[in-house]
């Protein structure tokens, strides 16, 4: 039986190739490609790259630093910092075709030397204690029923001090979501925190918090953007809907009302182990 998560996230089999088929018709030659091509697609996350850069902000990472990114996706936010802050990163992802997709598109941005993706559980992490310089996840709370073990396994990895970002969705005060959304077409996939339990959560395990940053107007402001561009002149090339299938739009759709009815909020968490 294979997680539902995975099922969720699954998408194309092949999604590489469906990626690589959207640029060809694009025009957009895969050699030599800059990372600015991929946003719309690998930055898997409510606003995007700008929020990847706040990331890297509250990291203070340097080339000299070893960097997780538990739940890495399609590897945007990897490929960022190490573009960005010349960083090595690690990614680790419960499926196995984010990880395999993520690997190519380092390949074709010319950024695999400085990344590298693995296939692997966030619960279950396969490192040794302080292996890592700074650790971040990004959107990937929202379907792990098991938070406390995910953040004691962050804590584990990082060396003494070494800082963790927590970027994630969080239920609001405004009521039950409304599905399907990007992480879950159901209640049964997704597992959504209050601010308060984060911050339980995250002391638990050994963080310190230093800081915890809401930015659910500006996560509004931004599906408002997406909304406008997309009925000026269309969608970009590539897009979320290459994994999640037809329903995007309504996900889409979703997340807005979500926002606006304070169902969900976006904060940002910047810890030190």
């Amino acid at each position: 039986m294979t997680d539902p998560v995975v099922d969720h996230y699954a998408g194309s089999d092949d999604l590489t190739s469906s990626i690589a088929a959207a640029l060809d018709a694009a025009g957009i030659e895969r050699e030599g490609m800059t990372t600015a091509v991929l946003p719309p697609v690998d930055e898997f996350h409510i606003r995007g790259r700008a929020a990847t850069v706040e990331i890297i902000e509250a990291l203070k990472v340097d080339a000299s630093s070893r960097v997780l990114d538990i739940g890495s996706g399609l590897g945007g936010p990897a490929r960022t910092i190490a573009e960005v802050a010349d960083a090595h990163v690690t990614g680790v992802d419960l499926t196995p075709a984010f990880a395999a997709t993520a690997s190519d598109l380092s390949v074709w941005t010319g950024l695999s030397s400085r990344t590298t993706f693995l296939v692997g559980d966030a619960t279950a992490l396969e490192f040794p204690d302080g292996h890592f310089d700074a650790a971040l996840t990004v959107h990937v709370g929202m379907n792990v029923a098991d938070k406390a073990a995910m953040y004691r396994e962050a804590h584990r990895v990082l060396k003494p001090r070494g800082r963790f970002v927590v970027y994630d969705v969080l239920q609001g005060e405004g009521g039950e979501v409304n599905y399907p959304v990007p992480w879950a077409r159901s209640s049964s996939t997704s597992f959504l925190a209050t601010r308060a339990e984060m911050t339980e959560f995250l002391r638990g395990a050994g963080f310190a918090v230093l800081d915890a940053i809401d930015s659910s107007a500006e996560s509004l402001a931004w599906f408002e953007a997406m909304a406008a561009r997309l009925a000026a002149s269309g969608p970009p090339p590539v897009t979320f809907a290459a994994f999640l299938g037809g329903d995007f739009r309504e996900m889409a759709r979703n997340q807005v009302t979500n926002l606006r009815d304070h169902r969900i909020e976006t904060v940002t968490f910047v810890c030190e182990a």
